[in-house]
Order: C-alpha cells, then structure tokens, then sequence
C-alpha cells in the first residue's frame, strides 16, 4: 500500500512563500494498493495534482468524500481523468443529507462554472450507500465509516487492506458544543491500532473559545485520541489556513510535549503535499 498526501489545507487554498514546506492545496489523499486499486480521500485543490498520475492509467477510480464542503470538493472541475471517455470513476458521499449525493457535481451548474457536468465522458456513479451502512469494500478494501462531528455532518473511513490499516478523521471536532454524532471512544475504537491515523488538527487551544463549534479539533486532542487508540502514528490535518510552516512546526512540537509526557511511543509528525508513505505487510 502507499498513500501520498496532494492536499493537507483546511478551508481555503494557500499559495505564497510562508505556505511552501507543507503546501497550500486543499484536502486530497491517494492511496494506491498492491493489486493496483485506487482510492482518493476528498477532491479539494489537491487532486488536481494526482491528475497526473491517474490519467495514465484505465482502471476505476474511487473517490471517497468526507463531506460537501467547499474544500472538499472545489478541486473536482480540474481532475483530468472526469474528462477521459468511459473512464469509470465511482463517488462515495460521505453520510450527509441524502438529498444532495450529487453536490460534488452540482457545483459545475449553471453561472458556477464554464463546463457544465454534461461535458464530462467519464462514466461517473454516485455511490449513495444506506445512512445506517456502516461497512463497504473497494477492490481489495475493506471500509468502515462513522460519522464526524462536524456542521453539515459526514463521514471518517477505514480503510484496511494489504495487511494495513488507515484511519481518515477530518473536519472532526472531537468535543463539540453541538451534539455528538460520535464520541470520544468510538472514534477510538473505530481508528484502534492502526498503522496510520490522519486527523484534523486545524486549531490550537489559543483559537478557542473564537472557534468553538466550527467543526474542527484542537491539535493536542487529536493526539490524546491517537494514544487512546494506540495507533503508530498520526498525521496531523487540515492546517489552518492562517498558519505558516513555521506556525505548523511549532504545532507538531506542541503535540511532541503531550507524547513525551505520556511516555509514549507514537510517532507525531504533520502532513505535507507530496508526502508519500509506503506500508509493507507485516
């Protein structure tokens, strides 16, 4: 298995000279197994990026979204292969209202894009699983889901294959003002001994209470559920969009006190683009 960051922002895309180590493009993760199977986590700014990778190649692709929300999705109008013929590419909406599984395409309607969606010659599906499923398989994976604490709602995953398991919590507020979709011990349950957990860390303690309720944890949380979960390590997600690479290698040290206080051996470190992780069976 090997998993390659192309977006690590939250919110809003971030170009400039302050943003260049950890990268300014918006959520996008690929993950690419032994048998040759593709699954994208989110369509922000990033997968733009893997465009490059994919569109060499014509076997399906599956994309797997959190939620709707702009970063999430605005980088969708610019992946290539939606616009190779027959290209099979299946969207699996993340557990948010079931009125709208085609919002990732309702965003190249009318006046708010130039190419409308029937432009597209991919062979597009919207997988709309039943709320209450809980578990699906891609290619060789196997994939649970719950869902996040976060306006709009949406869905984590888990992603296990090839002797290895990937835990994907962003835009997750673990203690929300709002009520829960999903507790503290559940997400821990849910992400318990993975090989790698990728979670929202957007803000710090000094954000709050300004940011309370906006969907998002505060990095050394999102720390505290990966010792709880007793994973190898964490990448930490969603950087916010006010925060430089300094300011995000000032965060991962921040965290690095909690593990050390711990006595913990969990690895911390932050998501950057282009970051690439190969995970070998055991």
């Amino acid at each position: 298995m090997r998993l390659t960051f192309y977006g690590v922002r939250g919110s809003i895309p971030t170009p400039g000279a302050d943003f260049v180590r950890y990268g300014g493009n918006t959520a996008c993760v690929h993950i690419e197994l032994e048998d040759g199977t593709d699954i994208v986590l989110d369509s922000g700014t990033g997968i733009r990026l893997l465009s490059a990778q994919l569109i060499q190649k014509t076997s399906p692709i599956n994309i797997l979204l959190s939620h709707n929300h702009w970063d999430h999705i605005q980088g969708f109008p610019f992946f290539t292969p939606i616009y190779q013929k027959d290209r099979e590419i299946n969207i699996f909406p993340g557990q948010t209202n079931l009125d709208e599984p085609d919002q990732i395409l309702r965003q190249m309607e009318g006046s708010l894009f130039p190419v409308p969606r029937t432009a597209l010659h991919a062979k597009i599906d919207i997988v709309q699983l039943p709320a209450e499923q809980e578990s699906f398989t891609v290619g060789s994976a196997h994939i649970k889901r719950v869902p996040m604490n976060h306006p709009g709602k949406g869905s984590a995953y888990c992603i296990e294959a090839d002797g290895c398991k990937i835990a994907y919590i962003t835009d997750n507020e673990l203690y929300p003002p709002y009520k829960k979709e999903t507790d503290f011990q559940t997400f821990a349950a849910f992400a318990s001994n993975a090989d790698l957990l990728i979670h929202d860390a957007q803000y710090m303690g000094s954000d709050m209470p300004a940011k309370n309720g906006w969907g998002h944890s505060v990095a050394e949380e999102a720390v505290k559920l990966a010792m709880a979960s007793n994973v190898k390590q964490i990448a930490l997600y969603s950087h916010d969009p006010e925060r430089t690479d300094d300011d995000i290698d000032f965060v991962v040290s921040h965290c690095n006190d909690f593990v050390l206080a711990a006595e913990s051996p969990l690895h911390v470190f932050a998501s950057a683009e282009g970051q690439v992780l190969d995970f070998n069976k055991p």
